[in-house]
């Protein structure tokens, strides 16, 4: 049998090191919120594949919808010949997604890949080049979602040029106001920012589509007031921007609702989803305004793999999941529990600077320091490596990459959720016992 050692030897042989890897093992089997290594030993997930596994590990619905569709047809492109599963999947999202209006949906691969979808739509309606995009904002690694997303390293260095006409504004990340303000003393300036930012970045007549995240997810899980997004989508209506929402990370069940944006009872012209939207099979959504979506020309828009039937049934069994176990009422559960304990944290531990959140999205941030709020960056390293050896999987998020975002499927069991949490309680004490 293959240790997890020498697996990573033979992958430090036989692959770059650009794709980045955060635990040194390597998986066996996964179900729920459970996942095993090929030495046997079993991890609480805290990561769920990075927002992917929404409806846990290899779920059975899910299961059967693939292994049905699989001995059918597995690919036909759905350039050349349609298939079903495209088409009902399309009209549920545009059933299940903010707007009462008429909406339309095409998929793609990738988050991504909706990303830059999203914006080629946008621009093609518009006639508009630039794109007006938020500090500490992650869309994606490919060049134009890339050029949107902010942190520099890993992501954007030695990967220049970036696609040109993105403009980019602070996020309303009010532990780290970008004014030195406290919210709601605030005004919520960062929001109105907007219209002086079209006197001294870009003029509004040039902004084909303004992208944002509800919850900032590789940002670090920061929640904006909300009042927020009905400023910003206020001033894009005023001056014909398109509204888009990429809820990558946030969709599907994360924040106790079915998409975060219905938090802030904002119906964007254009929402972008995937991760958890086909329980684990690569599928991303772009669902927008039918005025929108039909305007770029036919063969404009598509892609030889998009939409694939398989991932496709697995995201019609996902939707159904989400019915039939009431999903969003456990992320709320979750959510609720997260939090709780994560403040429990933040009174007892000095490192701990912020906890916020929505739904299930909950983000712990540390510092060094609470007074000059310098991020923990190493100790969050440290933080995640421990939990590990106790048999925890998180991930760390944000600019600093000092923030923690767990990531839990939404079936995980109170008791795999208390002793995950147990957990790191335990390995916050062992690093930095608690203050007297």
């Amino acid at each position: 049998m293959k240790t997890n050692e020498s697996l990573v030897a033979e992958r430090n042989q036989h692959i770059p090191q650009g794709p980045f890897n955060t635990h040194p093992i390597f998986a066996e089997r996964a179900k729920g919120a459970i996942i095993t290594d090929v030495e046997g030993k079993e991890y609480i997930d805290f990561a769920g594949g990075i927002g992917v596994a929404n409806i846990g590990h290899c779920d059975e619905e899910v299961l059967k919808a693939v292994q049905d569709q699989i001995q059918k047809y597995i690919h036909t492109c759905f350039h050349v010949v349609m298939y079903e599963p495209y088409v009902e999947l399309a009209k549920r999202l545009n059933q299940i997604t903010p707007g009462n209006f008429q909406k339309k949906t095409m998929f793609a691969n990738s988050g991504a890949e909706g990303v830059e979808n999203a914006i080629k739509i946008a621009r093609h309606a518009t006639g508009r080049p630039a794109t007006i995009a938020f500090e500490d904002a992650f869309h994606g690694r490919t060049l134009l979602a890339l050029s949107l997303t902010s942190k520099m390293k890993p992501y954007k260095f030695g990967f220049a040029p970036y696609a040109p006409e993105i403009y980019r504004m602070p996020y309303a990340y009010c532990y780290r106001c970008a004014f030195g303000l406290e919210y709601p003393s605030c005004e919520i300036r960062c929001a109105y920012l907007l219209r002086d930012f079209f006197h001294t970045h870009v003029s509004a007549e040039q902004v084909a589509a303004l992208i944002v995240e509800p919850v900032l997810g590789e940002g670090g899980f920061v929640v904006p007031p909300k009042e927020y997004f009905n400023i910003l989508y206020k001033i894009c209506k005023d001056n014909g921007i398109v509204f888009i929402a990429d809820e990558v990370q946030t969709g599907f069940g994360r924040t106790a609702k079915m998409f975060a944006m219905e938090h802030y009872e904002v119906e964007p012209d254009i929402i972008v989803m995937a991760k958890s939207m086909a329980g684990g099979f690569p599928l991303s959504a772009i669902t927008g305004r039918a005025e929108l979506m039909d305007h770029p020309q036919v063969g404009g828009l598509g892609g030889t793999f998009a939409g694939n039937p398989v991932a496709c049934r697995a995201g019609l069994a996902v939707l159904d999941q989400f019915e039939k176990k009431d999903l969003l009422s456990r992320a709320e559960k979750i959510g609720k529990r997260v939090l709780e304990k994560f403040k429990e944290f933040q009174r007892d531990y000095s490192m701990v600077g912020d906890v916020r959140g929505l739904g299930a999205m909950v983000g712990m941030e540390l510092v060094v320091d609470r007074k000059t709020k310098e991020p923990a960056t190493a100790f969050t390293k440290e933080l995640v490596s421990r939990c590990r050896e106790k048999g925890l999987l998180m991930i760390s998020a944000g600019t600093y990459s000092n923030i923690i975002r767990p990531l839990m499927p939404l079936v995980i069991t109170d008791q795999q959720l208390e002793k995950g949490l147990s957990n790191i309680e335990e390995s916050l004490h062992e690093l930095h016992p608690a203050q007297p």
